[in-house]
């Protein structure tokens, strides 16, 4: 099976069925984003760290059109099906079975070193967000003259 096939089907157990959850890639037609406002934690492990991974990290979510609001040596990610999305771009807990693509897959050598950590739920977020960060260390910002496909212009 190919490591994109592999992803799709990984996506798909994640989330749920895709059909009727709106293109990632299509702007919102109204004034303001058609989504829930989701938030997610996610949090590069120690050996990631040591790896030096933390920008490849960084540079996925960005990539994926999310918003970085909050940020210590823990990230705090929005966007539309944010949890979900994230959880399909880590990819499996343990890296033997992780699709290649996904940040475990691609950088995970071992179970106990899998690189990443990110919430499982839209409720283990809030609880996991609020253990670490207070509400005024969350950033609120527009993506003014920034062209993407999440957010309107």
């Amino acid at each position: 099976m190919s490591g994109l096939l592999r992803l799709s089907l990984l996506r798909e157990l994640l989330c749920g069925s895709l059909a009727g959850v709106p293109s990632l890639l299509v702007r919102p037609s109204s004034g303001g984003p058609s989504w829930t406002r989701e938030r997610t934690l996610v949090a590069v492990k120690p050996d990631g760290v040591q790896r030096r991974l933390v920008g490849d990290v960084i540079r996925r979510f960005e990539r994926r059109g999310f918003k970085l609001v909050g940020m210590k040596m823990l990230q705090v990610w929005e966007g539309p099906n944010v949890v979900c999305t994230s959880r399909a771009m880590i990819g499996h807990t343990d890296s033997a079975e992780a699709a290649p693509g996904t940040i475990r897959g691609d950088f995970s050598f071992h179970i106990s070193r899998n690189v990443i950590h990110a919430s499982d739920s839209v409720e283990g977020a809030q609880r996991e967000i609020q253990l670490w960060f207070q509400s005024n260390e969350l950033v609120d910002w527009t993506d003014e003259g920034h062209c993407s496909s999440l957010y309107p212009a």
